[in-house]
């Protein structure tokens, strides 16, 4: 059975940085693409980036571009979101996320997802 677990989200200052990190077990993480999303209050879940099953690919929201990274250690089952500069409509619950099938690209599995707050 799949499982993602986000973690690393809180509290943070305006113009400050969080790294959060999804660890994903129950199958091969390296033939499968990941993703992060995020929902505010009141707002429908955006995704925010995404990472090839190799990592050579990559996909970023335009406004997150420049000051957030997603990346992957295949050895350790985890994806990251390093998120740098950020402001408080970065404020939202982060989720994970992973297809059912390899080599695609789709979101059918979710984490339990993790807050993030950015004061101004």
């Amino acid at each position: 059975q799949v499982q993602l677990v986000e973690s690393g989200g809180g509290l943070v200052q305006a113009g400050g940085s969080l790294r959060l990190s999804c660890a994903a077990s129950g199958r091969t993480f390296s033939s499968y693409a990941m993703g992060w999303f995020r929902q505010a209050p009141g707002k429908e879940r955006e995704l925010v980036a995404r990472i090839s099953w190799s990592g050579g690919s990559t996909y970023y929201l335009d406004s997150v571009k420049g000051r957030f990274t997603i990346s992957r250690d295949n050895a350790k089952n985890t994806v990251y979101l390093q998120m740098n500069d950020l402001k408080p409509e970065d404020t939202a619950v982060y989720y994970c996320a992973a297809p059912r099938l390899p080599y695609i690209y789709s979101d059918d599995y979710w984490g339990q997802g993790t807050q993030v707050t950015v004061s101004s």
